[in-house]
Order: structure tokens, then sequence, then C-alpha cells
């Protein structure tokens, strides 16, 4: 985080940001019961299994609640420079 921030649903909320940083598990799931039958690590993954490649951060607006990937926030605060 190292740019300004401005909540695209309020449009108000320029300072008050919860941050989540996403750790994602590589899981196997029994399809009838949803029970996890393995979990991988980065390098053990199946060949049909494809890694993670979402963001590492979302954003929550601490005033109005809105959960979005940091670069919404980042971009809406650069196009609305105040």
């Amino acid at each position: 985080m190292t740019a300004p921030y401005l909540c695209p649903n309020c449009k108000t909320n320029r300072t008050r940001f919860n941050l989540i940083e996403q750790a994602p598990t590589s899981v196997k799931l029994d399809p009838s019961t949803g029970e996890i039958l393995e979990t991988y690590s980065e390098d053990e993954r199946s060949p049909f299994h494809l890694p993670y490649n979402g963001p590492s951060i979302k954003v929550q607006c601490g005033a109005c609640g809105l959960i979005e990937d940091e670069k919404t926030f980042i971009k809406l605060a650069e196009f609305d420079k105040h």
C-alpha cells in the first residue's frame, strides 16, 4: 500500500480501510461430502490443479463495507484527486 485510496462505493472515504491478506490453500475435496481429502503445497499440485493467481490483498472500506481489489481503490483515488 503505497498509494492513496478512495472508496468506489461511498466516494467519500479516503482514510479508513481494512486490508485483507489472502493466503490460498490448495485442496482436493470429496465431491459428495465436501470433506478435504488432500492439501497440496505449491510444489506438489497435480497437473490439473492450477495455482492461485488472484490478488494478494483485498481492501474493505471502513465506512460502507465494500470489499474489492486494491487496484480499484487506487484507480479511483488517482481519477478523483481533491
